[in-house]
């Protein structure tokens, strides 16, 4: 089934929820206002509609292939990513001295659903790319940001993110890859390096690695670990790519999904290349600070993941409206004289309608966290640079966690709406299903992303960035209150429920985390589905009520605005409604997870 970008709901989004006109008035942003957002959205959905999204399932039944340390791309996938490069997606976000659009992350955001809704697999090395950008911007030296950042935006390379290592997993302080320094300030690179993304293929001239490794007489744990750049071809001064530095892909993974995507297994210091034994490599800022760098890369790698777990969600639901459109199957239960188109039963329209509201919710969520960003880089104001930015800090791992756990409910659902056919690979909405698996996994966990939540972003404030987006729900709930009309009331009802829930559960842990930290982390993932929920409930509220506003006023697609009220509604009514469940699961449920005995299981 072909990809449509939700244009409509996006640029919704945008306007009534996100405030493209106030991230407009920033610094820097004065030409990024909501008729650019328009147009740049408009040519990226036709990009993504036309080249990318047809690639998707040719990608999921040919992958990438490795030979004799060469990795060759599904068919079309080199073709597509130099169009990519040539229109400019990968710049949208970055700063115009290097070479990018410079626009903000508010109208990046779309763009970047749009491009893994079409295909998952093939927007991983973007969004990669993306995160050593990032990670040079901020910690590059003025040379490195010369010679890697233009290259990087123009995609003429890409990068990726080396972290872990067979005996590590998440436990970066167990990272044991080397690197001796060199009398012209270079290092030797030597170790393997495990679940690299797009560490080998045949879509760019050159790979920029990013590797985390530790010096010879660096400190143990965390503390000792630096970052550094390692090209696959080392460059000269003027960028040009020559020799073949020690690094190799040994293997790629076989996959339950995303299998287009070559996942690499890297090896340093093999003595294949052209530069003799180890990996030529640079420092980036200073030793031993290397992980501070890559939470750099690691946050905006964590909120596109985010994201990605939107887009995947939004295209089983674009497939699962299609199917129960044209499948014909038992009567109405009202009563008809034969078979009848299945989105007639209620059933059916539940689940299609979890899909929806799911879906929207945490498309708003995302894009509110977007423009928080924008202002916290851009305010002209300290104070106010200071504030948006702890939202979006803490934000980011409810939009990675919550959308992502989200869209393997989706993404089930979309098999489910299938029935018996959701089974068969021919539909293609198995496919949804398998790639979603691995967004919970892939850039922490969401235990990860929960553990985040209640220590750095929830506890160690005393909740104070939590209880001011608190403050802003209660005044959502009065605004929808003063409205009036059954269906904003009742939206009113369940929004006052969850956030009372929420606010319960923000006393919880900053109290446990002193008193019984077992016990708040016991209960750190539900604490963050019901963030997740409560919070991405508050955005279909204020989409209630723009909607309302503009039904009111005659003003706009009134189709379109009267089906966001009734997702709105849904939201509430179905998925809202689960956060005390959630409240007694984060608040109460550490006994039943630590009761038993080790030897018991």
């Amino acid at each position: 089934m072909s990809y449509v970008a939700p244009l409509k709901d996006m640029l919704f989004v945008l306007r009534h929820l996100a405030g493209i006109d106030r991230v407009a008035s920033l610094p820097g942003f004065a030409d990024a206002g909501y008729d650019t957002a328009q147009a740049v959205l408009e040519e990226c959905a036709k990009f993504n509609e036309g080249v990318v999204a047809p690639l998707n399932r040719g990608g999921d039944l040919e992958p990438s292939t490795l030979a004799a340390g060469e990795v060759t791309t599904s068919p079309g996938f080199r073709e597509a990513f130099r169009q990519f490069a040539d229109g400019g997606w990968q710049g949208v976000q970055h700063p115009e001295e290097f070479g990018g659009q410079g626009l903000p992350k508010l109208i990046a955001t779309p763009c970047m659903e749009m491009l893994n809704s079409a295909n998952l697999s093939f927007a991983l090395c973007p969004l990669l790319t993306d995160g050593a950008i990032e990670a040079l911007l901020v910690a590059g030296s003025q040379q490195q940001k010369q010679l890697f950042v233009p290259n990087l935006i123009s995609g003429a390379w890409t990068g990726t993110m080396n972290l872990t290592e067979p005996q590590a997993g998440s436990d970066l302080a167990l990272v044991r890859s080397k690197a001796v320094p060199q009398a012209d300030g270079s290092y030797r690179i030597f170790g393997q390096k495990i679940f690299i993304t797009y560490g080998e293929h045949d879509m760019a001239r050159n790979i920029v690695h990013l590797v985390l490794a530790r010096t010879p007489d660096a400190p143990e744990g965390v503390k000792g670990i630096s970052l550094f750049v390692v090209p696959k071809y080392l460059v000269d001064e003027q960028g040009k790519p020559g020799r073949r530095n020690d690094v190799w892909c040994q293997s790629i993974e076989h996959k339950l999904g995303i299998k287009a995507s070559p996942t690499a297994v890297l090896l340093y210091g093999d003595d294949k290349g052209d530069v003799g034994a180890g990996a030529i490599g640079y420092l980036i800022g200073e030793e031993n600070r290397g992980l501070e760098y890559m939470f750099v890369m690691m946050n905006a790698a964590r909120f596109a993941v985010g994201v990605q777990g939107i887009a995947v969600a939004e295209r089983a639901y674009q497939q699962a409206v299609a199917y129960a459109k044209d499948r014909l199957q038992s009567r109405d239960v009202a009563g008809s004289s034969g078979a009848v188109p299945i989105i007639r039963h209620p059933d059916v329209r539940r689940m299609l309608m979890t899909m929806r509201a799911h879906t929207e919710a945490a498309r708003a969520l995302a894009c509110v966290a977007a423009a928080a960003s924008d202002a916290g880089h851009h305010a002209a104001d300290e104070a106010a640079r200071r504030e948006n930015m702890a939202v979006y800090e803490f934000l980011v791992p409810i939009v990675k966690g919550w959308s992502t756990e989200m869209s393997l409910e989706v993404t089930s659902l979309g098999v489910q709406v299938h029935g018996g056919m959701g089974f068969i690979e021919e539909t293609g909405a198995a496919q949804h299903y398998r790639d979603a698996r691995i967004l919970t996994i892939y850039e922490g966990t969401t235990a990860i992303q929960a553990n985040d939540l209640i220590g750095r972003k929830t506890a160690r404030d005393g909740g104070t960035v939590a209880r001011a987006l608190i403050a802003k729900v209660r005044e959502t709930e009065a605004q929808l209150s003063t409205r009036g009309g059954d269906d904003l009331t009742a939206i009113a009802g369940r929004l006052s429920a969850g956030r009372a829930a929420l606010e319960a559960a923000v006393d919880f842990m900053v109290r446990a985390f002193k008193g019984d930290v077992r016990a708040a982390f016991a209960g750190s993932v539900p604490y963050l589905k019901l963030a997740g929920v409560v919070l991405s409930g508050w955005q279909m509220a204020r989409a209630a009520l723009a909607a309302d506003e503009l039904l009111k006023a005659g003003d706009g697609d009134t189709e379109f605005l009267a089906a966001k009220i009734a997702t709105a509604r849904f939201h509430a009514d179905h998925l809202l409604t689960q956060a005390g469940a959630l409240l007694a699961a984060a608040t109460e449920g550490a006994a039943g997870v630590l009761a038993m005995p080790e030897t018991a299981f």
